[in-house]
C-alpha cells in the first residue's frame, strides 16, 4: 500500500471520529469510497447463487421492502426518504456507480455486517442468506427512480395500529 494513501486514509479515519454532523468533504468522501472499496469491505470474490430470475427479483424486492426502505426508499433510490440527503454521510442511491461498483459478495457482506461510519446497520442474524442474496440481485436491477413511490410510513398511508392504540 502506498504511504500517501495510508497516510489519506488515517486523516480521513480521524477526521471522521470528529464530533461533527456536517457533510463530508468531497476529500473525505472519496478517500472513504476508496478505502472500503479496497480495504474494509470483504467478500469481493463472493458470487451471488440466486439466479437472476423474475421470481427471485421479486423475492428480493419482497425482503428489501421489508429491511430496507426506511433508509432506501421503495426504489432504492431514496424516493420520499425525508432524511437522506441530511444524514452524515448522506444515504447513497443503491443505483449510483459508486454502490453499483461493488462486487455482489461486497454488496452482502455490506448487508451482513453494516458499514461504518455510516448509518447501515447489521442484519447477519436478522435476515437469513437466501434473503440478503435476493437482496443483492434486486440491487442490480433496481427499478427507475420514483416508479414504486415512496415508502407508506413517510407517505402518511400507514394505518395506527388498532390493538396498540386500544382500538377494536
Amino acid at each position: 500500500m502506498k504511504p500517501v494513501l495510508i497516510a489519506a486514509f488515517l486523516f480521513a479515519l480521524v477526521n471522521s471520529w470528529a464530533c461533527k454532523a456536517s457533510t463530508p468533504s468531497h476529500l473525505e468522501t472519496a478517500i472513504m469510497t476508496r478505502a472500503k472499496r479496497d480495504f474494509l469491505v470483504g467478500d469481493k470474490s463472493a458470487k451471488d447463487p440466486v439466479a437472476a430470475t423474475a421470481d427471485n427479483i421479486a423475492s428480493g424486492k419482497e425482503a428489501f421492502s421489508h429491511y430496507c426502505v426506511a433508509c432506501h426508499g421503495m426504489d432504492g433510490q431514496n424516493t420520499g426518504v425525508p432524511f437522506a440527503e441530511r444524514m452524515s454521510p448522506p444515504v447513497p442511491s443503491l443505483a449510483s456507480p459508486h454502490v453499483q461498483a461493488y462486487s455482489d459478495g461486497q454488496l452482502k457482506w455490506i448487508i451482513d455486517n453494516g458499514l461504518s461510519p455510516s448509518g447501515m446497520p447489521a442484519s447477519k442474524g436478522i435476515l437469513s442468506e437466501d434473503e440478503i442474496w435476493s437482496i443483492v440481485l434486486f440491487l442490480r436491477h433496481l427499478p427507475p427512480a420514483g416508479s414504486l413511490g415512496e415508502p407508506p410510513m413517510y407517505a402518511g398511508d400507514c394505518q395506527p395500529n388498532q390493538e396498540a392504540s386500544g382500538g377494536n
